[in-house]
């Protein structure tokens, strides 16, 4: 168990092998926020990237097919794992999520493979 919360980064697929079809990157992404209320119930708090990173490309008026959309999304990814404590990498192939395991672990961040490996926060803490 762990007193404090942590913040929860959730890597995994989005646009890997999807060749740019918006259903098959929204089904990532459902599956990538699948894994946000077990964090949660945890006593933690669940981040994905793309929450941040897609608005941040809408505000700059490019989508996902945009050369700007690389220059977003991983960086974002990167920027967010400043803050986290921990990276939850569902399984996939992903080269963005490798990075963040990659990043995560070169600052010494716990990497979990599946949400029971998270500590739950200390019960008279998650109230």
């Amino acid at each position: 168990m762990t007193a404090k919360p942590m913040l929860v980064l959730i890597a995994g697929p989005y646009r890997s092998g999807t060749d740019g079809d918006p259903r098959a990157m929204a089904a990532n992404l459902a599956r990538l926020e699948a894994a946000a209320w077990p964090v949660f119930a945890a006593g933690h708090v669940p981040v994905i990237a793309e929450w941040i990173a897609l608005p941040v490309l809408r505000s700059a008026g490019a989508g996902l097919t945009d050369p700007l959309a690389d220059q977003v999304l991983y960086p974002t990814a990167e920027r967010l794992l400043t803050h986290c404590d921990a990276v939850l990498r569902l399984p996939g192939d992903s080269a963005g999520a490798d990075q963040d395991v990659a990043i995560a672990r070169r600052r010494g961040l716990p990497v979990y493979h599946h949400v029971d490996e998270i500590p739950h926060r200390a019960p008279q803490e998650a109230a």
